[in-house]
């Protein structure tokens, strides 16, 4: 079986983190966040998969190769202009060796999912569909177009966002296409399979089925979510077989940690990093060859690579940048990014700030 993964956005909510990174190949867990959807995948009986890049498009293959790793095989094909999701999709079909009637995963590469991807599937054949979508419910559907279906499981609408949804059921950004379903896309221009795709398809007749599954489901899209994800892996909150071992902390051999400070809540201390005597991280993560000076409290925040975090600073919600050097005694709070190389000088800032 193979899969389609659509890692090519630049992931503009999480800069400056993704200045050089694509967000797919930022580390959560320790690993770059594509490798534990294509570990998940490969459990579930993907031994192929085609990534559609676009942006920083060469750093997907310098890391993964042909994927032997990872014991499938992966090629690449770029996206030279957007395409949109249907577009990005289509752009690879020639890449793909499946049959017109067997099934085709796509994953978009920023979602973090435990649903039963092989029961997606199973699901899609049994109802010789077009196209299977992972749905999911949601607490406050307000902010997404709802996806009904009927007693069949079968998809009878697609709403726009609305203040009074007609479902609380969302789409989960997880699809099975039937290979010619996929051939069927225009191709040169962008096409959004959300608002073309299956709608006409729904027009046509064709069968669109739902897979309702309530497991853990996450948009890793903001600095929030992307921290949260990481922590959850670590902790075991949703396993992956590329976290080989949870628990409260991931340390890596080469980091350095004082004996007398914290590490908690599923925090990453990478290698090289360094984190000082009476600091607190929690729930962060702290990247290759950064450092955390003493007495300093880190939560729910990604330190950069290389960057200095000097003594006495609260770090929380905040992200900050490569190379990025915090004087003593600062305080970075909600939602605060420092840019990679800025320099902030000694209890320059006690707010929320883009600096």
């Amino acid at each position: 079986m193979e899969a389609v993964v659509l890692v090519g956005g630049q992931g503009t909510r999480l800069r400056p983190l993704t200045l050089s990174t694509p967000k797919p190949m930022l580390p959560a867990a320790g690993v770059p966040f594509l490798t534990h959807q294509l570990a998940r995948a490969r459990a579930a009986g993907v031994t192929r998969a085609v990534l559609a890049t676009s942006y920083r498009a060469e750093v997907f293959e310098e890391h993964f190769g042909d994927g032997a790793s990872l014991a499938m095989h992966l090629d690449y094909v770029t996206e030279r202009e957007p395409m949109g999701t249907g577009g990005g999709i289509r752009n690879v079909a020639d890449r793909l060796t499946s049959a017109p009637d067997e099934p085709v995963i796509v994953l978009n590469g920023d979602i973090l999912s435990g649903h039963d991807l092989a029961a997606q599937v199973a699901a899609h054949q049994a109802a010789q569909a077009a196209v299977t979508l992972h749905l999911v419910h949601v607490a406050d559907p307000r902010a997404f177009g709802s996806v009904p279906t009927g007693a069949d499981g079968r998809v009878t609408a697609f709403v726009e966002k609305s203040p009074e949804p007609v479902s609380n059921q969302v789409n989960a950004g997880c699809y099975v296409f039937t290979r010619s379903v996929i051939d069927g896309i225009p191709t040169g221009r962008p096409v959004s399979v959300e608002r073309e795709t299956f709608p006409q398809l729904l027009a046509a007749g064709a069968v669109v089925q739902g897979f309702v599954d309530d497991a853990y489901w996450l948009d890793v899209g903001t600095p929030q979510a992307f921290v949260r994800a990481s922590a959850d892996l670590v902790r075991g909150v949703l396993a992956s077989p590329a976290v080989p071992r949870i628990g409260a902390a991931l340390i890596r051999r080469s980091a350095r940690v004082d004996a007398s400070a914290s590490v908690t809540g599923g925090s990453v201390v990478d290698a090289d990093a360094t984190v000082a005597a009476g600091a607190r991280v929690t729930s962060s993560i702290v990247m290759p060859g950064a450092s955390v000076g003493a007495g300093c409290v880190i939560e729910s925040s990604v330190v950069g690579r290389d960057a200095v975090i000097e003594a006495g600073c609260v770090v929380a919600d905040s992200i900050v940048g490569d190379g990025a050097r915090i004087g003593a005694g600062n305080e970075l709070r909600a939602g605060a990014r420092v840019w990679p190389e800025v320099t902030l000088p000694d209890r320059a800032l006690r707010f929320s700030s883009d600096v």
